[in-house]
């Protein structure tokens, strides 16, 4: 799984929740790698950037909700302790392209 926009927040281990438009098919117990980037790796010159591995988690809930129902709690446990709840639903839009009332997955991991 991608955690380029909350990289730093994984190596601090203070990220420990993630939202995203996909992911029903995650079970508890499910593992995870979490990656610096996982698409988009191909260059223009035809060579792939590396996969960075950065973490191994362990998925303790995986559950549908909308974005807009996120707490102040989830968006420091997101890796974004600064943000209100306005501004961090504004930026999980502009980046996933969605609506605040869009059903997200909400994950909880813990680290291995």
């Amino acid at each position: 799984m991608s955690v380029a926009l909350t990289e730093q927040a994984v190596l601090d281990r203070t990220k420990t929740v993630t939202r995203r438009l996909g992911w029903r098919f995650l079970r508890p117990y499910d593992r995870l790698t979490l990656c610096r980037k996982v698409q988009g790796r191909k260059r223009a010159d035809g060579t792939v950037e590396p996969l960075v591995r950065i973490a191994e988690v362990e998925v303790l809930t995986g559950r549908r909700e909308l974005l807009c129902d996120i707490t102040f709690d989830d968006v420091a446990r997101e890796g974004f302790p600064n943000y209100s709840l306005r501004a961090f639903i504004q930026f999980f839009c502009l980046h996933m392209r969605c609506t605040p009332d869009t059903e997200v997955t909400r994950i909880e991991w813990r680290y291995l």
